[in-house]
């Protein structure tokens, strides 16, 4: 890295640098420290248009109507928001062009202006609206609430969870935390709640927070006979400590007896109750398994949930 001492004006300080750029280089960039949250994908867009036409910069359409104003900040005319561009940096130019702009002693905003002036066309490239300009307070106060968004990772996060068991006689059938009539139960080191076990994967899956063998594993006595909707619970409590809450939950459940339907409105409330959710974003279907395999021949009932997560603000 190479420092140099600025000039003046913006130009000056830019001709001060181009001066120590190494004299094989092809495209000179030049982009302004007011814009940190530059993308890597406006620089490669605004290099490689510099390198096939000679001048780029990048540069956003306005959302809003555009109003020319005269010396009374009165509405002189309304612009074609079709043609106007806000520019950006990075602005990238080949050497040549670049030192033809730099020849160019009036004052200037920026270089693409000066290109202009030189006679080279710019052209114009695909900017970003995250790539704001740290001017004030407020903008400094969106940036570090981008960048903060950015560090903790993505907004919205999505999860699997699976779990089968057997079907033996002396056991209830307890099923989302709730009793279900029938005359066999699932057999597992806790109660066995496949929809509970499934659910719990997928919302700790989600947020990246382990699986249910993990928190609660079989070969530790505590969570023998373990109420499922418990640990359920302690599983969104981590899911909460991590920062995130949880938007909805689909569940499928595999069985051939019972019918699951006259109990879903149930269990989707108690599972919502254990994540602190609304019954509404907790989503239980039932289906056979067609006679086949252990499902199909009533020896076991299994359980897939999918969890979306979203970022806590």
């Amino acid at each position: 890295m190479v420092i140099v001492a600025g000039g003046e004006r913006r130009q000056d300080s830019v001709r001060n640098a181009f001066d120590r750029a190494a004299r094989d280089a092809d495209v000179v960039v030049i982009h302004d420290a007011a814009r940190p949250l530059v993308s890597h994908a406006v620089i490669r867009r605004t290099v490689d248009a510099a390198a096939a036409t000679g001048a780029a910069i990048a540069a956003i359409r306005p959302n809003d109507t555009v109003k020319r104003a005269d010396a009374a900040g009165r509405i002189a005319e309304t612009l074609n928001r079709d043609e106007i561009y806000l520019a950006q940096t990075p602005q990238a130019f080949l050497v040549d062009v670049l030192r033809d702009a730099l020849t160019i002693s009036d004052d200037a905003t920026d270089e693409a202006a000066l290109a202009e002036q030189a006679g080279h066309a710019v052209q114009l490239v695909e900017g970003d609206p995250r790539n704001l300009k740290i001017t004030t307070p407020d903008d400094l106060a969106l940036a570090e609430r981008l960048l903060g968004a950015a560090a903790a990772g993505p907004s919205l996060r999505i999860g699997n969870g699976y779990d089968l068991h057997r079907l033996v006689d002396g056991r209830p059938l307890i099923l989302g935390g709730v009793m279900i009539p029938f005359e066999k139960g699932l057999l597992g080191h806790s109660d066995a709640d496949v929809i509970c076990h499934a659910v719990t994967d997928a919302i700790l899956g989600a947020a990246g927070a382990g699986d249910i063998g993990r928190h609660f594993p079989d070969t530790d006595p505590v969570w023998k006979d373990a109420d499922s909707v418990d640990l359920l619970r302690r599983a969104a409590a981590l899911v909460e400590a991590a920062g995130y809450a949880v938007v909805n939950v689909d569940v499928i459940v595999i069985a051939q007896r019972p019918k699951l339907a006259p109990h879903a409105s149930a269990i989707s409330a108690r599972v919502a109750e254990a994540i602190g959710c609304d019954p509404s974003q907790i989503s239980v279907k039932g289906k056979t398994n067609e006679g086949v395999d252990s499902i199909g021949a009533g020896e076991s009932i299994a359980a897939h949930a999918v969890a979306l997560l979203a970022r806590n603000p």
